[in-house]
């Protein structure tokens, strides 16, 4: 996949304008032929400089402007369409360059920001370039015929750069001897590609707040043990993830000597503080460096205006129909190291506070800590924080349900940088659930289990009880928050599986559920034992939705510690069951404390096609003789492996009786 970087504008289109006679087309005409023309055209005709021969690999279009062949109109949308423009001045001519504030600056400014302009110009808006919302177009001076004078108007120029923080720069060049020709457009190129405004502020000449906040989520990815400070072997880590090549030590102990120089708390114990890194680029941009800023921000993800790209956020992801999405291997590893670096007390837990710093690099964190992921992984039963099995848990889950939201935070979390490639790394996209079906096993180890039944069944007592080694603690308990996924782990046949118990409430028998209510790899239809008009409602689900279906079925009744009931169904739930071939209903209470049948439910979602064989065993009496039908949850899994077995020994039998009777015939 390779490491991904925020990209830059593609293209790069400079508009030249000024007064008559400052030499726009010569300037133009000069760089294109390397030579001065003798005989200069009203205006030049649009051209455009090949990537390979600018020194940004960018294709560049240069546009002249002139008043005698061009309207006020055409100019307003030639510079909504520009991406920078160049404002030329003679440097022999006073008036030119009092212009340059008295009517171009404020000309540019009105064409950008229509608002600001008398007439407006919904047609040059509508043309232009969205950048240009209330935005100030990047500008760079330009002082012609520097051949004829012999000192210099930058004085003039620094002072009228403090007024308007849109110029990037200034340069003074000659069209005649071709001095400084080529510099004055790699200047405009770089304004596009390497703006300095949104970066720094010249009037308090600081960084900007976006810039800032932009560095600080840096330094603080980088800072990988967690001390708040840029080691030696941080920042060559850092310098090779941005730059491809390592940070000589010569170099750095000279990095180092500058910041202490200049900020004395910018070192500490020989490492970079976080007021040293963001002096080290406030200086990059003072010095003309931008472009070094820049590439760290983009390595980073950052686009012109300092947000995070959608493309490096979310990067496109395939997912086939029938198919699910899963934490692959560097996935996990990834937020193992980023839980461990942020459990400063090494205590195998998050702290509220531990956790709202773990996500200081993200705009918000992806689910509130008190009400979801408290209530949907397991956690410290002591201290009721967040455990590092409840964090994977709550990353599963959001993955398996939300992948898109998981690959922001990843980029967030700066997956992309550690890892040197795209989340999609972290990303495992599991085979179609037909292919699942056919070969009669899953290959997933995350399944999806609906848990559905009429309010007061007790199903969010079952889901919550997933959650905690004694479910003792949660009889009589209101479940007032409002979390409908519970995750925990299983083991299915000796491997680790990630079951997520979804709360699906049905108010009314009759209620309608919509496809993503049915749609899982088992169900699990729950009804109160102790409630005789309890099991209508399971029943009439079943027929409705899952009879017909190639979903795996579990019937429970809860609150089996109390007096069972006669439902008033036509048939009672064991004869339910029976008619239609599901396995008896498994009976469940909080008091007894007995986990069982999530086993159960994780192995049915993994064996999806074994329901009848699971029924065969069950109804022999000799399996409970042998003791694979108690409750014991690491039995239950052993009874699976004789059920994958007979299966497999029944069509060898078959195909040597069909072999058989061909012979015979």
């Amino acid at each position: 996949m390779g490491q991904y970087t925020a990209t830059q504008r593609k293209n790069v289109r400079i508009l030249l304008v000024g007064d008559a006679g400052v030499g726009k087309t010569s300037l133009i005409l000069s760089l294109v032929s390397e030579e001065y023309p003798e005989e200069v055209p009203p205006r030049a005709e649009e051209i455009t400089i090949p990537a390979n021969v600018t020194p940004e690999q960018v294709p560049t279009s240069i546009v002249d402007f002139s008043a005698v062949e061009q309207t006020e109109e055409a100019l307003a949308a030639e510079i909504n369409k520009a991406h920078v423009v160049c404002i030329v001045y003679a440097v022999d001519d006073d008036d030119s360059l009092d212009r340059i504030t008295s009517h171009w600056l404020p000309l540019v400014r009105a064409k950008c920001n229509p608002s600001l302009d008398g007439e407006g110009d919904a047609e040059a808006e509508a043309e232009g370039d969205t950048q240009c919302e209330s935005v100030r177009k990047p500008i760079v001076l330009v002082g012609n015929k520097i051949d004829l004078i012999d000192y210099s108007t930058m004085d003039s120029v620094l002072a009228i750069m403090e007024d308007y923080p849109e110029i990037e720069s200034c340069v003074e060049c000659s069209a005649k001897t071709l001095h400084n020709i080529s510099e004055m457009f790699y200047y405009a190129q770089k304004a596009v590609l390497h703006p300095t405004s949104p970066l720094y502020m010249m009037e308090e000449q600081e960084l900007t707040s976006a810039c800032k906040k932009s560095l600080v989520r840096i330094f603080k990815i980088c800072d990988i043990d967690g001390d708040n400070l840029l080691n030696d072997y941080e920042l060559n880590l850092f310098q090779r993830r941005c730059f491809n090549t390592p940070l000589q030590p010569q170099i750095l102990d000279e990095v180092k000597v500058v910041i202490q120089k200049n900020v004395p708390d910018g070192i500490y114990n020989d490492a970079v503080t976080l007021k040293g890194f963001l002096f080290l680029h406030c200086l990059f941009i003072q010095r003309g460096r931008n472009e070094t800023t820049w590439a760290v921000l983009r390595r980073f993800g950052y686009n012109d205006q300092l947000e995070m790209c959608q493309e490096y956020l979310r990067p496109p992801l395939k997912i086939p129909p029938g198919s699910s999405t899963e934490l692959s291997h560097r996935g996990q590893q990834f937020l193992i190291a980023v839980f461990e670096r942020y459990d400063r007390d090494g205590d195998g837990a998050l702290s509220p506070e531990e956790h709202k710093m773990l996500f200081s690099t993200c705009p918000a964190a992806p689910w509130s800590y008190s009400t979801d992921i408290r209530k949907s992984c397991p956690i410290n039963e002591t201290t009721g924080w967040v455990t590092l099995h409840g964090w994977l848990c709550r990353w599963t889950l959001m993955t398996l349900i939300d992948v898109v939201k998981t690959t922001e935070y990843l980029a967030y979390l700066g997956f992309n940088v550690h890892e040197n490639d795209s989340q999609l790394a972290a990303i495992h996209v599991t085979r179609e659930r037909r292919i699942d079906l056919a070969k009669r096993q899953s290959s997933r180890s995350v399944y999806k289990c609906h848990v559905i039944g009429p309010k007061g069944s007790g199903k969010t007592g079952m889901c919550r009880g997933f959650l905690v080694e004694d479910m003792h603690k949660l009889i009589g308990k209101e479940f007032k928050t409002n979390v409908v996924h519970c995750i925990n782990s299983v083991q299915v046949y000796g491997q680790e599986k990630h079951l997520i118990l979804r709360d699906i409430d049905v108010r009314h028998a009759l209620d309608p559920l919509q496809p993503q209510e049915v749609n899982c790899d088992v169900a699990c239809l729950v009804f109160d034992s102790s409630n005789p008009r309890s099991f209508e409602y399971v029943a009439r689900i079943y027929i409705k939705y899952y009879a017909e279906s190639k979903i795996p079925v579990m019937i429970v009744g809860t609150k089996c510690d109390m007096d069972e009931r006669r439902q008033d169904y036509l048939m009672q739930p064991a004869e339910f069951c029976e008619k239609y071939k599901l396995l008896p209903p498994h009976l469940f209470s909080l008091k007894t404390n007995k986990k069982e049948l999530y086993t159960k439910l994780a192995t049915m979602a993994a064996f999806p096609r074994f329901q009848a064989a699971w029924i065969l065993f069950y109804k022999h009496s000799h399996l409970r003789q042998f003791g694979l039908m108690t409750e014991d949850p690491k039995l239950w899994w052993k009874a699976g492996l004789g059920v994958a077995a007979a299966t497999m020994l029944g069509f060898i039998v078959l195909k040597t009786i069909s072999a058989a009777g061909a012979h015979s015939r």
